[in-house]
């Protein structure tokens, strides 16, 4: 039994995500909020809320629900979102692109391998 998670539009440039996200990835449900918890980074907040979201999705599942301890992380995904582009003035009248990334977060929780 697979329960998947999802949040969009969060404003953290992916590559910053995939860092923490590759930390979790094949791990126990419960080991991987443990090690997400002691990071001090914004992807590691970001990417618990959406643990956590996936672990109660298979917790309170009206058919099958499945104990915290038995589950474990099949896959975190970061995808990106859109881009925001905003500019800023630079030398001799010129403007320098500053793009603001955003990113699409998918964690699958699963109780067998």
């Amino acid at each position: 039994m697979e329960k998947i998670a999802i949040t969009k539009y969060v404003r953290i440039a992916p590559s910053k995500a995939r860092e923490v996200a590759r930390l979790i990835q094949g791990k126990p449900a419960v080991a991987a909020m443990t090690t997400i918890s002691l990071i001090p980074r914004k992807a590691a907040r970001l990417i618990e809320q959406t643990l956590k979201s996936a672990v109660a999705n298979a917790e309170n599942d009206e058919k099958n629900g499945v104990d915290r301890s038995r589950l474990f992380v099949k896959e975190a995904v970061i995808g990106e979102g859109p881009t925001m582009k905003r500019f800023t003035p630079k030398a001799r009248g010129s403007a320098g692109r500053i793009r603001k990334r955003s990113s699409h977060i998918r964690i699958i929780v699963s109780d067998r391998a």
